[in-house]
């Protein structure tokens, strides 16, 4: 498929040696995603390639530990979806919009500000049957919003903002993480802890396999 090695092209003048290949990360039901090859290539870069990937954050092409909670998650409980207008608000490779997707949502709105993530997301969800509605800026999203799900974006405390930003747009929000542990935010209760892995594996440590579920509305 032309979208597909067009989108394999542009990883690998990131990284040199890497590839897409199709993975189905556990416990995510039967959703098969591109994502970066298992064996990806695991020696120093060099100083042009470390300038191209921090130019180029390759976020898409993993299945955080984050996105694969959250994706069991609605999967296992369809009501917080079914028939209903969902927005997932940093999609990466797309699992979580796909899981809502097969969960029964009316429509899903596939959020991200990096076109290569955009991009996909569109294949992957053409692999798994479904159709999601792309969206390159969270704030041109139109309609009202059911529900806005978003998984492992609080890597960074300033983004900790955000937490209000989605909930005053949306009647409920789901929000997993596996990277800031203590945020207390009055809107915000926890639903759980849960243990994963991103794949491909990056051996991260243990704490990172710590997924914690927050829930606000």
């Amino acid at each position: 498929m032309a979208q597909t090695r067009s989108l394999q092209q542009r990883l690998q003048r990131i990284i040199p040696g890497a590839r897409l290949e199709p993975l189905r990360p556990p416990g995510c039901g039967a959703v098969e995603l591109l994502l970066l090859n298992a064996d990806y290539p695991q020696g120093a870069l060099d100083p042009e390639q470390v300038r191209r990937v921090m130019d180029n954050p390759l976020y898409w092409v993993f299945c955080w530990a984050a996105g694969q909670v959250l994706a069991r998650y609605l999967l296992d409980h369809p009501r917080l979806v079914a028939g209903r207008r969902v927005l997932d608000f940093g999609c990466g490779s797309g699992v979580v919009a796909i899981a809502a997707a097969r969960a029964g949502a009316a429509e899903v709105i596939a959020c991200d500000n990096d076109p290569d993530a955009l991009a996909a997301t569109a294949l992957n969800a053409r692999r798994n049957g479904v159709e999601l509605t792309l969206c390159g800026d969270f704030h041109a999203a139109r309609g009202e919003l059911d529900l806005i799900v978003a998984a492992d974006v609080l890597y960074d405390r300033a983004n900790l903002p955000w937490l209000d930003t989605l909930r005053a747009r949306a009647a409920q929000v789901l929000v997993a993480d596996s990277r800031v542990k203590d945020f207390a935010h009055p809107a915000y209760r926890p639903l759980g802890r849960f243990d994963s892995c991103t794949v491909p594996d990056l051996d991260e440590s243990p704490e990172f396999r710590d997924v914690r579920l927050y829930r606000a509305g």
